[in-house]
């Protein structure tokens, strides 16, 4: 199973719908993981203020702020590797980055020297 972790800035919530405005671009996102959900992706997000263990235990999360502090925040993880830094990424982009974790090498029989070819089959 694919793994989504986010690691949002310290907030009093992940939705968008709470203070005296809606913060479109959280109540995007959220949207977003909701639906990666429902296609059977594994979300964990995490919320500085409510859970700094979780920042404090992964190893690039903290490298991460060392670095350039909570400027980096939002920080977005598909299977461990960080995709997005410093704002929340797009469908289009996890979408991507999703695919390019799951995607398995293709080989062709017709591409490997065993089977003499010059060129891809082209």
């Amino acid at each position: 199973m694919k793994q989504v972790d986010v690691y949002d800035p310290a907030s009093c919530c992940t939705t968008g719908v709470c203070g005296p405005g809606v913060d479109e671009s959280l109540a995007q996102f959220a949207s977003l993981l909701e639906s990666l959900r429902q296609h059977g992706v594994a979300v964990s997000r995490y919320n500085l203020s409510q859970q700094p263990g979780a920042f404090a235990q992964n190893d690039a999360i903290r490298a991460a702020l060392e670095r350039h502090g909570v400027a980096c925040l939002p920080l977005v993880l598909v299977d461990g590797r960080v995709v997005s830094q410093g704002r929340y990424p797009s469908y289009a982009e996890l979408d991507t980055q999703l695919k390019a974790v799951a995607a398995p090498v293709k080989t062709s029989a017709c591409c490997t020297p065993a089977a003499g070819a010059k060129s891809c089959c082209g």
